[in-house]
């Protein structure tokens, strides 16, 4: 997630929900179970709205899914819910936040981060190659993710599914056309830098 343009873009692991207050939560688990957080969350922010007029923010939704989570660690006869959450979106003041929260009730905040399947191999790759440079437009941000999952992902862009999210503005989901070219443009690079380095160890 890049701060200073107000800009994140987050990859799409089993169910998605965008909220009218200006977030979105990414979840990786089972899906009836993220089903019911999915359903307590949005039952919170209307809750919230009509006792204080104003939206959630997300770090207040974020904390309630984790409290909501921890819970349930708790209680006998209830088994944890087994999802982990990415929830993304923006402050008031349009500060971009990203946070994951765990199964235990745990949550952080994130710069970019990933969750499901692969997840390690993706935060690996994330820690390496994550710098202001690589984030500095759209397209170089997008790049940046979707190289990010092609270390995980076969078939190329065929089984990525990616968001973008913009302060004020709707998710904007890329269709498998506008996800092609950015893997033809990834393998494109690859190959010129191949060629470069062929040519200095030459």
């Amino acid at each position: 997630m890049r701060e200073p343009c107000g800009r994140s873009v987050l990859w799409m692991t089993m169910s998605a929900w965008r909220s009218r207050a200006g977030f979105s939560v990414v979840i990786a688990g089972l899906t009836a179970d993220a089903r019911i957080v999915i359903n307590r969350a949005r039952v919170e922010c209307q809750s919230h709205r009509l006792t204080v007029e104003d939206p959630v923010t997300v770090e207040y939704i974020t904390r309630y899914i984790a409290s909501l989570k921890q819970r349930y660690t708790q209680s006998n006869g209830r088994r944890p819910f087994g999802i982990s959450a990415l929830i993304v979106g923006f402050d008031f003041d349009g500060t971009p936040r990203l946070y994951q929260t765990d199964p235990s009730g745990t949550y952080h905040a994130w710069k970019a981060n990933a969750i499901g399947r692969g997840a390690k191999s993706v935060r690996e790759f994330l820690e390496k190659n994550y710098t202001d440079e690589a984030i500095e437009t759209d397209d170089l941000t997008i790049k940046l993710v979707i190289k990010a999952l092609l270390e995980v992902v076969q078939s190329g862009g065929k089984n990525i599914e990616l968001a973008v999210m913009r302060r004020d503005q709707p998710l904007k989901i890329l269709n498998p056309e506008e996800i092609e070219k950015y893997v033809a443009e990834i393998e494109k690079e690859k190959e010129e830098n191949e060629k470069k380095k062929q040519k200095k160890a030459s």
